[in-house]
């Protein structure tokens, strides 16, 4: 007979390992309203029957096509030429894992090779990897780089930083001997004077954001001006598709750049997985997390791509190793080279045009709603953040759009309490003009 696992009995032994005592007190930080005891689904059902049952189920949820949404904080709503889907979901690129080998692998290094030069083209920066995880984990990639290179111990980072990446950032710094030091806003951006007066000769380097979390734009240049003052790096955190009309950081003189490239070409998948960015000067090739793909020549003198750098943990440079990243997002990699290649640089400028004139067309009537007005008095790209007057409330405003069909901006009181009427609401060429008409109808009656 063969062997039957006891369910419950190793559901106890996984609570006991873990100190829990019992799968309710497990998932007690979940609101109860969202437990689910039981699917009541009928005993005897057919295949067919029950598959017919979930997706009812599951019809119940909102989405991105049955709703129109205004939100972002990091996870945005693109287009996404039918050309990536096509080409990415060929057969080929579903089967490769890391191309050890390179003759057997030409194909797929290519096409990291490519996507790393696109990288570089869009940030005008010198070298870029073959991807990371995800945005944050990026951001705490490019902070010990920083730290490995400088030899210094205190990393600055400002407030408007998106929280999950500071999140990330203070876990793997977490064991180091490193200050972790933040920098304050004023008025939506990041505070330049107190800027200035925490940069010391013992700083890594310096994290900032472009747009911030808020949407606003942040004085990029000038930040960088004053880390590099006292030979400090500086990480820029870029939203990608707004380097299509924004300075891109190697022109105001940032020496990494990072990103969550999500946007370019994949969808948002409740949040995840993500495309880790990383871009530096070359003087830091050396010191860079995870793989590069170089292009060379074979004997014969036909072009040949390869892995050129790789000193990760579990190659020959072991405790040496730049990085403990252990892989990359291939496939999400794949699809930002195809997006990237579909529109050039003409296709990006027409595509963060679209973002900046619906958003801003957006916030100027949104302003003239009594009870809104904008948070802060800065420039921003296609996201930007409103403050309601009393008696309005984030929360119950928010209830009233979604009955309408409509998801409304993101609620910032839990991650910034100073501001507890305020939400970021985000702009995209996938907002139709009657999408904004349909808010305003139901803003005008749900304050």
């Amino acid at each position: 007979m063969d062997y039957i696992p006891n369910t419950d009995v190793q559901l106890q032994e996984m609570l006991h390992a873990i100190g829990a005592d019992s799968f309710e007190e497990l998932v007690s930080p979940v609101p109860s309203e969202f437990h689910v005891r039981s699917l009541d689904v009928p005993a005897g059902l057919a295949e067919a029957e029950v598959v017919e049952l979930c997706e009812g189920l599951a019809a119940r949820n909102g989405s991105l096509r049955k709703m129109t949404s205004f939100l972002g904080a990091g996870a945005y709503d693109h287009v996404i030429p039918t050309a990536v889907d096509a080409l990415a979901s060929r057969g080929e690129w579903l089967t490769p894992y890391t191309p050890y080998q390179a003759e057997a692998s030409q194909g797929t290094l290519q096409t990291i090779y490519e996507f790393q030069t696109m990288v570089c083209e869009l940030f005008q920066m010198d070298v870029a990897n073959a991807s990371l995880y995800d945005g944050a984990s990026a951001v705490a990639e490019a902070a010990l780089l920083a730290l490995r290179v400088t030899e210094r111990p205190r990393v600055l980072v400002s407030e408007a930083l998106h929280p999950h990446a500071r999140q990330t950032l203070a876990t793997y710094l977490s064991g180091a001997k490193t200050i972790l030091q933040e920098i304050p806003t004023v008025n939506g951006v990041t505070d330049l004077e107190a800027l200035g007066k925490a940069v010391r000769d013992d700083v890594a380097c310096v994290i900032m954001q472009q747009p911030n979390v808020f949407g606003c734009l942040e004085p990029m240049a000038q930040a960088g001006e004053l880390a590099h003052r006292f030979g400090s790096l500086f990480v820029a955190s870029a939203y990608p598709i707004s380097v299509g009309l924004l300075r891109p950081p190697g022109a105001y003189g940032a020496d990494i750049a990072v990103a969550e490239g999500r946007c370019l070409g994949s969808p948002i998948t409740y949040g995840g997985p993500g495309l880790g960015l990383f871009a530096a000067t070359s003087a830091l090739v050396r010191r860079l997390p995870g793989r590069l793909a170089g292009c060379t020549v074979d004997r014969t003198g036909r072009r040949g791509y390869t892995l050129t750098l790789q000193t990760r943990e579990q190659h020959i440079r072991r405790e040496k190793a730049t990085s403990n990243i252990c892989t990359n997002e291939g496939w999400l990699a794949l699809r930002a080279a195809i997006f990237l290649s579909l529109l050039g640089p003409q296709g990006m400028k027409e595509l963060a045009t679209l973002n900046l004139e619906k958003a801003h067309d957006a916030h100027k009537r949104l302003c003239e709603i009594p009870w809104i007005k904008p948070a802060f008095d800065q420039p921003f790209f296609n996201e930007f953040t409103l403050q309601y007057d009393p008696p309005a409330d984030v929360d119950r405003v928010n209830r009233r759009l979604a009955k309408a069909g409509i998801v409304g901006g993101w609620p910032l009181a839990d991650w910034y309490p100073t501001v507890p009427q305020a939400s970021l609401w985000c702009v995209t060429e996938l907002i139709g003009r009657d999408g904004i008409d349909r808010l305003l109808h139901a803003l005008n009656g749900s304050a």
